[in-house]
């Protein structure tokens, strides 16, 4: 087995790309205090003893209240936008409006190990929780998007140790993109895809919060994909494979946040995430599962069964939160054109069907320019 890392690309911003809105620090969704973010990939050449393709896959892990020692509640809301996917644990959201541990995200055939290897994951990190005589259950959401053209998905090589070392992993600061963790065998618009990350800050009621957005692109064709209003990919036809003529993929949006949202204000904010995705052209195709989940580290209180009877529970306004709503759909947008920019050409050995590019910074700024769209300051240059 080969676990890769990638060099960083230039994102969206350093190409001259005019995204809207002011980012934190890492431009990702850790820069929400406390979330820290893990990966394993796993990236192969040659196929395993039996199988026929390589393997190409892995296991994002988000994680909220990262240095607590005993499970957090947080208060959370869904959406499901187009529902030929999977997120485990949104029954009990909808109508618990909360979960308890981390986010993984993985590929359509790794969702039974995944959720199997959290749930240990989650018994022995938490152990002066859930090793006591407590009668607890532990219902992790899990979230996929199909890798099959890249990744020998039927051979369902992600194991319960690959989920273990991307939970291990997490931290805060600057995250991987690209080829990486459960983005690592997907691809978006027919260019290669995986994960994206962006931020926003905003200032509410005189305060100042954080909007943190990550996703797994795996969605779109190329005709649709537009990128800072540019018709990007009626102009980036070449090397487009056969197979990404007809919408076949998904993507999982996971937006966190530090203001005190409760959950139907969270449903809504979730909502924001189909709008953020059709910036980059896609009207959410019948074959993809476009899945969104929004939560907030904000109220933090013990276990329900740990809990007083009254809940002390700040939650804000419903009135001014539109830019609340603008910070989401604009950090989506970012997240996504930041998952293709990092991405890196896979496939096309022997052992391959296809051989997926990755988008050309170099075409797509002249196409930006051509179209006066890029930043005043890069225009020229």
């Amino acid at each position: 087995m080969t676990i890769k890392t990638n060099p960083r690309r230039p994102r969206g911003r350093q190409l001259g790309l005019p995204f809207t809105g002011h980012t934190g620090a890492n431009n990702a969704i850790t820069d929400v205090a406390g979330i820290g973010v893990g990966f394993r990939t796993i990236i192969e050449d040659e196929p395993r003893p039996g199988r026929p393709r390589p393997t190409r896959t892995g296991v994002t892990a988000i994680l909220p209240h990262m240095h607590s020692e005993t499970p957090v509640p947080v208060y959370a809301g869904v959406h499901r936008f187009n529902g030929n996917g999977e997120m485990t644990g949104t029954h009990w959201i909808e109508d618990g409006g909360y979960f308890l541990g981390p986010v993984v995200i993985t590929n359509t055939h790794g969702v039974g190990m995944a959720h199997h290897a959290t749930v240990k994951w989650m018994i022995d990190h938490y152990a002066s929780t859930y090793q006591t005589d407590d009668f607890l259950w532990i219902m992790p959401v899990i979230a996929e998007t199909y890798d099959g053209a890249l990744n020998d998905i039927n051979g369902m090589h992600v194991s319960e140790a690959d989920v273990r070392a991307a939970l291990d992993s997490v931290a805060a600061g600057p995250v991987q993109e690209g080829n990486c963790g459960g983005g690592t065998g997907m691809i978006t618009y027919g260019f290669k895809g995986g994960t994206g990350t962006s931020s926003r800050i905003l200032e509410f009621d005189g305060r100042s919060y954080t909007i943190g957005t990550l996703v797994q692109a795996n969605h779109g064709q190329r005709d649709w994909l537009t990128i800072s209003g540019v018709p990007v990919g009626r102009h980036m036809r070449d090397g487009t494979p056969q197979s990404q003529l007809q919408e076949r993929g998904s993507i999982i949006v996971v937006i966190a946040t530090d203001l005190p949202l409760a959950p139907h204000q969270l449903k809504r904010l979730a909502r924001r995430a189909a709008i953020g995705i059709g910036r980059n052209g896609t009207p959410g195709g019948n074959n993809s599962g476009d899945i969104f989940l929004a939560f907030s580290t904000a109220n933090a209180h013990p276990m329900a069964h740990k809990a007083n009877g009254h809940l002390p529970l700040q939650i804000v306004n419903d009135e001014p939160l539109d830019p609340v709503y603008m910070a989401a759909v604009d950090s989506v947008e970012e997240a996504v054109v930041n998952a293709m920019l990092a991405a890196e050409d896979m496939g096309g050995t022997p052992h391959d069907r296809f051989r997926i590019q990755a988008i050309s910074h170099d075409r797509l700024a002249e196409l930006i320019r051509q179209y006066g769209r890029m930043e005043p300051e890069r225009a020229h240059s």
